[in-house]
C-alpha cells in the first residue's frame, strides 16, 4: 500500500518538474537566441552549428534549472494535495510526515546526482565545446571568405588580395596585403605564397606568407623602409564574437572540479586567478546541494493547506528561489573582491536555508504551526 502511494507522489511532483524545468529552460535559451540569430544571419553560421551551440550551452542552463524546478514542483504537487485533504487522509492512515517524505527525498537524490554530474563534468565541457565550435567556425569563415582577385577586408587592419587560389583552398598565390593596423607606420605587403594557420590551443589564426617584402612609409609620407622575408605571419583578428575567449589554457568554467585542484596547487599562479578558481570550484559544489536542501525546505512549505494550492505553490516558490540566489550573488561578488572567502561566500545560502528547512521541517513532523507564536494576544 506504501508503495503505491509513494509512486502516486511521485507522479503528483513530476509532472511539474518537467513542465516547469522545460519553461524555465526555455526562457534562459530565449536570452540566448538573439546572439544565435546574429551569428546565422550576419555571420553566416550552418544551422547545425546553431543547433551544437545550442546543445553545447544546455548543461549551464540545466545546473540552475534542475533545482529549482524541484523545489517548485515540490511546493505544486504537495500543495495541491493538502488542499485537496488528501494528506490528512494519508496522515490518518497511519503514514508519518517521514514516510510521506521518502519518494520525495528519493527524487531529491537522484535530482542532487544529475546536478552533480552536470555541474562537476557537463558545463565545463560544453563550454570548453562551445569556444572550440567558435573557433573552428571563425577559422572556415576567415578561410571560405577569401576569393580570388577580390579585395578582403574581413579582418581588422588588414585589406587582402590573393591573385589565385586553387580549387583545393589550401593556399593563396600572388598576395598583396595593406596593413594599416599600426597607425603611426602602414604597411604594404607583397608575397608570393600565403597559408591560412590555425592555432587551437591560442585560439588563433594566421596568416603566413612566404617569399615577399614588406614596405612600410610613416605618417609624413618622409621615412621609406623595405624587408625582405622568407616567411612573415599575421595573427588576424576574426572578430569578437567570434573569440572572445581566447584563451591559451582552459578557463575556471571550462574545468572540472579535479582540473581545478589540480590548477590551484601551482606554486606559480596568482592570487587574483587562484581566488577566482576557489570560487568556481566553491560553485559546482555548492549547486548540486541545493536540490536537498530545497528539497528539505519544499515539504514544511508545501503542505501548508491554501485554496489556491498550485498558484500559492509557484509563487512562494520563486520567491524562494529569488532570495536564495539574491543572497549567492551577493556572496559571490563579495568573495571576488576578497570581503568573504570563497567558502562562505558560495555556501552562505545552503547554510540559511538548510538551517530554515530542517528547523521547518521538524516543527511540519511534531503537527506544530511552522511559525511560533512569539507574540501572545494580552486581553
Amino acid at each position: 500500500m506504501k508503495k503505491i502511494i509513494h509512486r502516486y507522489i511521485l507522479k503528483e511532483i513530476a509532472f511539474p518538474f518537467f513542465m516547469i524545468l522545460f519553461i524555465l529552460t526555455f526562457v534562459l535559451l530565449m536570452g540566448k537566441i538573439l546572439q544565435l540569430m546574429d551569428l546565422m544571419v550576419n555571420k553566416g553560421i550552418r544551422v547545425f552549428d546553431i543547433g551544437l551551440l545550442i546543445i553545447y550551452l544546455m548543461p549551464s542552463f540545466l545546473m540552475f534549472t534542475i533545482p529549482i524546478s524541484l523545489f517548485v514542483a515540490i511546493m505544486m504537487g504537495l500543495g495541491r494535495l493538502s488542499s485537496d485533504n488528501e494528506l490528512i487522509v494519508m496522515k490518518a492512515s497511519g503514514m508519518s510526515l517521514y514516510e510521506i517524505s521518502k519518494p520525495i527525498i528519493l527524487a531529491a537524490v537522484a535530482t542532487f546526482f544529475l546536478t552533480a554530474l552536470t555541474s562537476y563534468f557537463l558545463v565545463p565541457a560544453g563550454n570548453y565545446a562551445t569556444k572550440i565550435l567558435l573557433f573552428n567556425v571563425a577559422r572556415q569563415k576567415a578561410s571560405a571568405g577569401i576569393k580570388e582577385k577580390v579585395f578582403n577586408d574581413d579582418f581588422k587592419g588588414i585589406l587582402l588580395y590573393a591573385d589565385k587560389i586553387p580549387v583545393s583552398g589550401d593556399y593563396m598565390e600572388g598576395v598583396l596585403i595593406s596593413d594599416t593596423r599600426n597607425t603611426e607606420e602602414q604597411s604594404t605587403i607583397i608575397a608570393t605564397r600565403a597559408y591560412l594557420v590555425a592555432n587551437p590551443n591560442e585560439m588563433t589564426v594566421t596568416l603566413r606568407l612566404e617569399d615577399g617584402a614588406t614596405h612600410s612609409v610613416d605618417r609624413g609620407l618622409k621615412n621609406y623602409r623595405k624587408m625582405d622575408f622568407g616567411r612573415y605571419d599575421i595573427k588576424l583578428d576574426l572578430g569578437a564574437a567570434m573569440t572572445e575567449e581566447k584563451a591559451k589554457s582552459k578557463s575556471s568554467t571550462e574545468m572540472t572540479v579535479g582540473e581545478i585542484m589540480k590548477r590551484m596547487q601551482d606554486k606559480k599562479i596568482k592570487d587574483t586567478d587562484l581566488r577566482e578558481l576557489a570560487i568556481e570550484i566553491q560553485k559546482k559544489l555548492s549547486i548540486p546541494v541545493s536540490t536537498l536542501v530545497f528539497c528539505v525546505l519544499g515539504i514544511p512549505l508545501g503542505i501548508r493547506k491554501h485554496r489556491t494550492a498550485r498558484f500559492w505553490g509557484f509563487s512562494i516558490g520563486l520567491a524562494v528561489v529569488l532570495a536564495y540566489y539574491l543572497i549567492r550573488l551577493g556572496g559571490e561578488a563579495l568573495a571576488e573582491t576578497g570581503q568573504l572567502t570563497p567558502f562562505i561566500g558560495a555556501w552562505t545560502p545552503n547554510i540559511l536555508l538548510g538551517i530554515a528547512g530542517i528547523f521547518l521541517f521538524y516543527r511540519a513532523a511534531e503537527e506544530k504551526p511552522l511559525w511560533p507564536n512569539v507574540f501572545k494576544t494580552v486581553k
